[in-house]
């Protein structure tokens, strides 16, 4: 491209969208279903129950530690999938983009969405490109869309959380949220936190093929493990009991929460999930989670009870405790 800004004649319609299309979108993402630049894409699907979600992504920086708005897009709506249990196939993808952004940057996002969506081994098959005026956009929005199949004998949902199940998280909390803030403030920190921006289908898919008690699963991003937990208590009326001790945290994420005056409950996550499972199957799904990169940190934090309904309660580790309650305001603004 001739223009090493995006200008709003980019978003026309015109010789410059056709450019901006073929030259940066088509280029990175082109295959069989993209290519013919339908107004849809047409595709098959396996006869089988479908998972379909949809988010948008508005993190400020849009490159940071570990990630980029555009792996972050297509991590995020992958682990939506597949935590109901479903293979993610196919996404679309929306970019809303602010007149003046580099297309040099808009390049390294668009590239870094190829890799990504390669290695997890979707496709994106269809999107749009919208600009809008200076000021308008803080550089750029994504919106992505996926779809999934869920096998036949995988059902997840909320309302199959019983009184005794088990409760467990793939891994330290917080990596997220400190690594957009330390990057977003100029903070120096002695050892750096990387984002946890991963795809989690493959993790999911090792965990189910080894236990049918897996009977939910979430991923804790904005919010945090505090909120998603709540929300499934809310889902489910039971009521949890969380053990502190237990909840893996880096040391260089608490040490920066301490400082800073963050709670890493709160904090968002992008690279994990929590399982609820039967008791029985605990140890199962424990150890199957802990053979994947992706798990090698997972830990049983707790347990779901009958009382108190649709609450969570945090054991702290000098034995009190205390009402883990959602999140309550806006802890950091544009994270994800």
């Amino acid at each position: 491209m001739k223009h090493d800004r995006i200008l709003l004649s980019h978003g026309s319609g015109g010789k410059l969208s056709y450019q901006l299309i073929h030259e940066i979108f088509l280029k990175a993402f082109g295959n069989e279903f993209l290519s013919p630049l339908n107004d849809q894409a047409v595709f098959s699907l396996p006869a089988s129950r479908l998972a379909f979600t949809t988010d948008s992504y508005v993190v400020n920086p849009i490159f940071f530690p570990g990630g980029d708005i555009g792996k972050l897009s297509v991590c995020g709506t992958i682990n939506d999938l597949a935590v109901g249990g479903a293979e993610p196939l196919y996404l679309s993808v929306s970019f809303i983009i602010e007149e003046g952004l580099l297309v040099e940057e808009l390049k390294m996002v668009v590239d870094s969405m190829s890799r990504t969506a390669k290695h997890a081994g979707v496709k994106i098959i269809t999107g749009d490109t919208k600009v809008v005026e200076r000021g308008k956009g803080d550089k750029l929005f994504i919106n992505t869309t996926g779809i999934g199949v869920i096998k036949d004998g995988i059902n997840l949902s909320p309302l199959l959380i019983r009184p005794g199940n088990a409760i467990i998280v793939s891994g330290s909390i917080g990596d997220h949220g400190i690594a957009i803030l330390s990057h977003r403030e100029g903070i120096q920190m002695k050892i750096p936190v990387e984002s946890d921006c991963a795809a989690l289908h493959g993790l999911v898919k090792d965990v189910i093929s080894q236990s049918n008690g897996i009977l939910a699963m979430r991923d804790p991003t904005r919010g945090g493990l505090a909120t998603t937990l709540n929300e499934l208590v809310s889902s489910s009326g039971c009521g949890m009991i969380i053990e502190e001790s237990a909840i893996p945290v880096k040391e260089e994420v608490k040490g920066a929460c301490e400082i800073l005056g963050f709670d890493p409950l709160y904090l968002a996550n992008e690279g994990k999930l929590i399982a609820i499972v039967s008791k029985d199957s605990a140890n199962t799904v424990l150890e199957a989670m802990q053979k994947n990169p992706l798990g090698r940190n997972a830990s049983i934090i707790g347990a779901v009870v009958d009382a108190p309904q649709g609450k969570v309660l945090l054991e702290t580790s000098i034995g009190n405790r205390r009402i883990l309650d959602m999140l309550s305001g806006e802890q950091l603004p544009r994270i994800c």
